[in-house]
């Protein structure tokens, strides 16, 4: 009977082993089917613009990891080093100086939103309803101040030097039947003029810090037929080596989306604006 215990009691422990092991060999295979891809960003937003996206690539088996970034000059770097995967927080024109002063090798892989410019005013509804002579706060840095002339210009308002493609400065004013008065000032500054001009165009993120929302209170929206490329479009960036990765492509995927798009246009209520179909 005692060498029947003795045995039962191995036979117990043997098995319980064997359990263990068999469990810890199950759990390094399904840990080693998962993929994790270190995405680049800056800023809170994109917690909330790519919850969607981490969460369908989780169920996959794709564990999408945001590494945020304090300065704009750090991504890139990180990405050509090989320290991420992928970054998204630029669009193509910074992107493309940044490989032409720095050599950097990397490549867009997929085009994500329109960071949304657009006019409103505390004293007109429609730019219709501005007169002679009237006033229009506008960014004053070389690039927003580009891009606050094409949205008045696809308003209407003004005409540009075409040649000088989505960075005119108000000396490519060609014709501006009103001789409307454009004032240049800090970006952050266009929302806190607005009681003084007639109108002010402001970036989609100054709007939402000034408690304006882009798609309830502007009175003209920005469009991406204002500008004659792409310039302006944030973007997913690969190394180029990597540019068709599956897994990356999977990613893409995944953030183009109607639930990202939603996310979007509720969370951020006009001030970034999806493009693709």
């Amino acid at each position: 009977m005692k060498q029947n215990m003795k045995f039962f009691k191995n036979l117990c422990l043997w098995t319980l082993l064997l359990l263990t092991l068999t469990a810890g060999v199950f759990a390094e295979a399904a840990d080693e089917k998962r993929t994790t891809v270190k995405v680049g960003v800056t800023g809170e937003i994109y917690q909330d613009v790519w919850g969607p996206a981490i969460t369908e690539l989780a169920a996959e088996g794709i564990d999408l990891e945001l590494v945020s970034f304090s300065d704009y000059t750090l991504p890139n770097a990180a990405l050509d080093a090989g320290e991420i995967d992928l970054n998204t927080f630029q669009h193509y024109n910074y992107l493309n100086n940044e490989i032409k002063t720095k050599g950097y090798k990397i490549t867009a892989i997929a085009d994500t939103f329109l960071s949304s410019m657009s006019v409103y005013s505390k004293k007109i509804s429609k730019l219709s309803e501005l007169k002679e002579g009237d006033k229009i706060a506008i960014p004053n840095d070389v690039i927003n101040t580009g891009r606050a002339l094409l949205v008045i210009q696809g308003a209407g308002v003004i005409e540009l030097d075409p040649s000088k493609g989505n960075t005119p400065e108000t000396t490519d004013i060609t014709a501006n039947p009103l001789k409307i008065e454009f004032v240049p000032v800090d970006a952050a500054q266009v929302p806190s003029l607005l009681p003084d001009v007639a109108a002010g165009v402001v970036n989609g993120g100054y709007a939402l810090d000034f408690g304006l929302s882009p798609s309830k209170d502007a009175i003209f929206y920005d469009d991406l037929s204002f500008y004659k490329d792409k310039g302006y479009v944030n973007l997913v960036a690969a190394r180029t080596a990597d540019k068709d990765n599956e897994v990356y492509k999977r990613v893409v995927k995944a953030f183009h989306s109607d639930e990202v798009k939603r996310v979007l246009a509720d969370k951020f209520q006009g001030a970034l604006l999806p493009v693709w179909e």
